[in-house]
């Protein structure tokens, strides 16, 4: 909930990317700037925030956090005095959390996207979806008899993906209301039908449409996929980019879709100054020349009356489904996805217990990995833990790789095969040399027969090392024998965790070369790392 995602205005725009809401180094308030928390997909908007920086006068300083990590911030307080406002696609979920909304001040809807269907035109075509609008119902179906498949971000860390598991619960829920507990487990089926086509995950909106334009151009090895479920706006970039094979064809569920309105929302602890600030750029982005401006940066739709659509937004009048009216609602939800409703993962974690990571090192990847099995009870860690009907492999490394150990969580009380994770990562010790690819070519052989036993999983690989390969075949060797894996050991995306003194430049052509991601651990808590990746899984 990721998966349930600002602004930066200055005489220049300033983007700062963070991996926690609660920066210890987060900005003292400053006259005439706004610091806003958003959603990583609002970088799109530096040119209009370049004019509007020049027009009002007002600077702003943003820091980038996801959905379930906006919310919780917000409940527990910790963007207080920190943070003047906020920028989500959607204030829905942090609305139905009372510490959370009472924290919400002055909003203004600056911008909408609905949440949609993508599909290759000749895919559409051939199930009539070019002419007539499907119900979510009738996608469902398609997608359980594997007419096509889709890729979509995980709802516990991105909204697009969160938006898109309410609207298809919703709309086959059939009530006209808003979805409750009840209710999902009567649609339980026809969601994990719908699920079933999923060949997909991602953390972040825009890394999934990277990663489908550069399987669509044979750029990355991972299987190539039939569409994405994303963002209208995300859809529409990317037909224009001229990145794609041919463009895809918007399929607008004729049952209705989930929006993002993206309210530029103030927090009720800021500052009379940030007060005024607000409201000038809020004045602003709501002019018809600076929501044409959006319209033609983003590709989202204006939301102030009056202002004419491009003729890219068809159809105009959408059905908006209800959303759950409670956060029990939304938690039994991403509950039921979770341990029943989506694909099951795989996952195989190569861990560098060298010497170098002797001491604080050690401790810090016990402390990740346990958090994963439920040790970390906050709202984010609740929904990034290992999952029933999960595979999790550990392949411990130092001068060679040591013994892969497989643990498989059934889908009924999994607490005590958990315990067993635990207890293993717990005994971790450090000690030895670094034979990084060595290691990473073993989970490759590690990995081939699970698949082969069960292909029916997301399968990856996370790589994380806090220092330089010293021992066995190094990166050149490993990149020469890639070619010559077999078809669907090349599709596993490999995650690469840069730690202490470990070689950014290796690890991200690791991750390149295999339609991975890297990630940096560096200057941030490794089990926060940790749970983002799980996001990807």
């Amino acid at each position: 909930m990721k998966k349930l995602a600002v602004l930066a205005l200055a005489a220049a725009l300033l983007v700062t990317g963070c991996s926690s809401a609660t920066d210890d180094n987060a900005d003292q308030p400053v006259a005439g700037t706004l610091r806003i928390l958003a959603g990583s997909e609002l970088a799109d908007l530096q040119p209009v925030l370049d004019e509007a920086a020049k027009a009002t006068g007002v600077k702003v300083k943003f820091t980038f956090t996801g959905t379930l990590e906006g919310a919780e911030s917000l409940a527990n307080g910790s963007l207080d005095g920190k943070y003047d406002a906020v920028w989500f696609s959607s204030n829905r979920y942090p609305a139905g959390i009372p510490e959370a909304a009472k924290r919400l001040g002055n909003q203004a809807k600056i911008m909408s996207s609905p949440v949609v269907l993508g599909l290759a035109q000749p895919v559409a075509q051939r199930l009539g979806w070019d002419k007539k609008a499907p119900t979510w119902g009738d996608i469902a179906e398609a997608a359980g008899k594997k007419e096509f498949t889709y890729g979509m971000t995980d709802p516990s860390a991105s909204n697009s993906g969160f938006s898109a598991l309410v609207g298809v619960a919703s709309a086959l829920a059939h009530s006209g209301t808003a979805i409750d507990a009840q209710q999902i487990a009567a649609v339980t089926p026809q969601l994990t039908q719908f699920f079933s086509a999923q060949q997909m995950s991602a953390g972040s909106s825009g890394w999934l449409s990277d990663a489908f334009q550069r399987r669509a151009t044979g750029q990355d090895p991972g299987q190539k996929v039939d569409g994405l479920i994303n963002y209208e706006s995300v859809l529409l970039s990317m037909n224009s980019s001229g990145k794609l094979p041919q463009p895809l064809k918007l399929i607008y569920p004729s049952d209705g879709v989930i929006t993002a309105d993206y309210p530029l929302t103030l927090l009720t602890s800021a500052s009379d100054d940030a007060r005024t600030a607000h409201q000038k750029l809020s004045d602003y982005l709501r002019t018809p020349a600076a929501q044409q401006r959006i319209m033609q940066v983003t590709q989202r739709r204006p939301v102030v009356p009056g202002v004419q659509l491009g003729p890219q937004f068809v159809p105009h009048d959408l059905v908006e489904l209800p959303f759950p009216a409670t956060q029990q609602a939304v938690d039994a939800l991403l509950a039921a996805y979770f341990s029943k409703i989506r694909r099951p993962s795989r996952t195989l974690y190569v861990l560098d217990t060298s010497g170098s990571m002797e001491g604080d090192r050690i401790q810090a990847l016990r402390t990740a990995l346990t958090g994963l099995t439920g040790a970390d009870n906050s709202l984010v860690g609740r929904y990034r833990q290992f999952r029933s009907r999960e595979e999790v492999t550990m392949l411990p490394f130092n001068t060679q790789p040591g013994q892969p150990t497989t643990f498989t969580l059934p889908e009924q009380n999994p607490q005590a095969e958990l315990a067993k994770i635990k207890d293993y990562v717990g005994g971790l010790n450090a000690g030895g040399g670094t034979a990084i690819y060595d290691s990473l070519s073993r989970a490759y052989t590690v990995m081939a027969p699970l698949v082969a036993q069960d292909p029916d999983r997301f399968n990856s690989i996370v790589l994380m090392t806090d220092g330089q390969n010293e021992s066995g075949k190094n990166l050149d060797a490993f990149k020469a024998e890639f070619p010559a894996l077999p078809a669907a050991m090349k599709q596993i995306p490999v995650f690469t965790v840069l730690f202490g003194e470990g070689s950014g430049d290796e690890l991200t052509q690791v991750a390149t070369m295999t339609g991975g991601k890297v990630f940096d651990a560096r200057n941030a808590q490794l089990s926060s790392v940790f749970q983002e990746i799980r996001g990807y899984q």
